[in-house]
């Protein structure tokens, strides 16, 4: 097996299954409506939803990153907003959240293993450790949302 599909590996158990810590991201995120996704069940921190909106923000932003381009993360863009909590808007947020994985893993798909210690940025150091960074991002948040979940 590939680096890169060792990669893609663990990308998709952190999103869609077969993790070995417990359930992934979009197991998670099954069966949850609206209403509960958006609020703040515990003071100062995020809700579900805008968890969801930033792990997708994330995913898209380094598949940008991997095509080349150099996005300048705005707080907007990188914790984007809930503006209407409506069963409409979530299936919307989730699509967004799949489209992202789906973007970022094709963008991944496209790489050759030597391309994986090639340095990215100052801050993003090699592709390889800002791809593992996205997956160890996408479980930490995961987390967080297991435990809202529970505090619902």
């Amino acid at each position: 097996m590939t680096e890169i599909n060792r990669i893609l590996d663990q990308m998709d158990r952190a999103y869609s299954g077969e993790a070995w810590h417990g359930p992934a991201m979009r197991q998670l995120l099954d069966g949850l409506l609206a209403e509960d996704a958006s609020k703040h069940v515990v003071k100062g921190t995020h809700s579900i939803w805008e968890l969801v909106n930033h792990v997708a923000a994330w995913k898209f932003i380094v598949a940008r990153r991997l095509g080349g381009e150099k996005p300048e993360v705005t707080p907007e863009m990188d914790w984007p907003p809930v503006w209407e909590a409506s069963e409409f808007e979530w299936k919307r947020s989730l699509e967004n959240l799949t489209e992202s994985h789906k973007r970022v893993r094709s963008a991944v798909e496209k790489l050759r293993n030597e391309q994986l210690d090639e340095i990215m940025g100052k801050k993003m150091g090699s592709r390889y450790a800002m791809l593992h960074g996205l997956i160890q991002h996408d479980l930490y948040h995961a987390g967080q949302i297991a435990i809202l979940k529970k505090a619902l």
